[in-house]
């Protein structure tokens, strides 16, 4: 695990699909950088999910610099003063999961390795993801590794966060400040 710099902060934003994660990171982001970069992590496979993405990207204003990265962070240039909005673990687990042919130990080495790279930049980090673990347990062998990634990249990226919020239903809950 990479130690942050001074000034750094590193804010988690988890909860359910829909619950209002997105908005209440990007208000966030505005509310610490007058131009905050927002780094996507979809891809976009299907009509579906172009439509998701379409509703993000018309939500933000021309204040975001947008950047695009579904795997590698590498070559994507930094600043300590940068606050970037990451939107989502959940995509960007499921990326490395299937770019490492479902291999759970790889995708999940390469997440951290993926995250220490952003951490080691300085710069500020809103990472949302998906708490996706909290029903029950899948027939489907596919689903409980993803379930078990998810789960545990959550819990890497809540132990180097300053803050967690969970957001229900459109509220924030603050679960963890340092």
């Amino acid at each position: 695990m990479t130690n942050k710099a001074e000034a750094q902060r590193i804010i988690m934003v988890t909860g359910g699909q829909r619950s209002g994660k997105s908005v209440f990171a990007e208000k966030m982001a505005l509310e610490m950088s007058s131009r905050p970069v927002y780094l996507a992590t979809a891809r976009v496979a299907d009509e579906e999910m172009r439509k998701r993405v379409e509703t993000h990207r018309n939500r933000r204003c021309l204040r975001w610099k947008n950047l695009e990265a579904p795997l590698s962070i590498e070559g994507i240039a930094f600043s300590a003063d940068d606050v970037m909005l990451l939107d989502c673990l959940t995509l960007w687990a499921t990326n490395w999961l299937f770019e490492k042919n479902e291999d759970l130990d790889a995708a999940l080495s390469e997440l951290k390795h993926q995250i220490d790279t952003l951490v080691a930049t300085g710069a500020s980090f809103i990472i949302v993801t998906n708490e996706i673990g909290l029903g029950g347990v899948s027939p489907n062998a596919l689903q409980r590794k993803f379930t078990d990634l998810q789960g545990l990249a959550n819990q890497y990226v809540a132990a180097i966060a300053d803050e967690v919020y969970m957001v229900v239903s459109g509220i924030p809950v603050k679960i963890k400040s340092i």
